[in-house]
């Protein structure tokens, strides 16, 4: 199989990585690079990619690229975002596995989005995030920066069951939550001394996921964890994504201890460089 990730600038990617141990791990066989598509140039490379097994998208081409696709999975119409295309006999379908890698990141820490969960941020990833929670029939927070609150809003009023969403600003959150998720860059490398919410925040909530997986443990974790709290990084989010990829390419199939070995082996190479 010919498997590529599609971006500008991609820059250094895990991806190849990932992707290269669950080939191996499914005895399939396959290759997997990067293609940097200019500003532009992507409608002049479709022919190309339609040519492979399968393809995954990240930044800026997550909607672009939906135009030239011939069908899209319920994922990718819920989010209006692909992030994984499968080609198969001349036909081109697109999902957004960032939802299930981000659903099953949760389950594999045993932490769920059922009960009363505190989102910081709204943006991209981070709507995602807050459909999942209230699909799963959450009571959701959503804090973001004062300026934040009426886009947040509009967001928010898109979604399934949104009259069960607050939105406030960062520095009014208030209540107790059984889970806080951070779809915020902050605390993300290099500026790795930063946390989105203070101490206060972190005693009210009894686990958190993080988004981040540059550096491994954020400051955020680390005050869940001093507190002996779950915290769960977001490289488990960024290999479930993969794992969920090649289901749908060629209907894999891998043991969880597996797929827990890739992500602590692809944490120790964050850790190294």
């Amino acid at each position: 199989m010919k498997c590529t990730l599609i971006g500008h600038p991609l820059g250094h990617s895990l991806s190849p990585d990932i992707h290269k141990k669950l080939f191996e791990l499914s005895g399939k066989g396959g290759e997997y690079d990067l293609t940097d598509i200019e500003k532009g140039d992507l409608e002049n490379k479709i022919d190309l990619l339609k040519k492979l097994d399968g393809f995954n998208v990240t930044i800026p081409y997550k909607t672009d690229i939906i135009p030239f696709l011939d069908s899209l999975d319920k994922t990718a119409e819920r989010y209006g975002a692909v992030n994984c295309v499968a080609t198969k006999n001349g036909e081109s379908k697109g999902y957004n596995t960032d939802c299930i890698g981000f659903i099953r990141s949760l389950e594999a820490s045993g932490l769920s989005l059922s009960g009363r969960t505190l989102l910081l941020g709204c943006g991209g990833v981070g709507r995602m995030m807050a459909a999942e929670a209230l699909i799963h029939g959450g009571k959701l927070t959503v804090a973001v920066l004062e300026e934040e609150i009426p886009h947040a809003k509009e967001v928010i009023a898109t979604l399934p069951n949104s009259e069960n969403t607050t939105v406030v600003s960062l520095d009014k959150i208030s209540g107790e939550y059984d889970l806080l998720v951070n779809s915020t860059p902050v605390g993300m490398f290099p500026k790795v001394d930063f946390s989105p919410v203070g101490e206060s925040v972190v005693s009210s909530c009894g686990a958190m996921f993080d988004a981040i997986y540059n550096p491994v443990k954020t400051k955020l974790m680390k005050l869940f964890e001093k507190e002996g709290k779950t915290a769960v990084g977001g490289m488990a989010m960024l290999v479930y994504q993969a794992v969920a990829a090649h289901e749908i390419w060629y209907g894999a199939s891998f043991n969880e201890n597996d797929i827990a070995a890739i992500i602590e082996q692809m944490n120790e190479k964050i850790r190294n460089n």
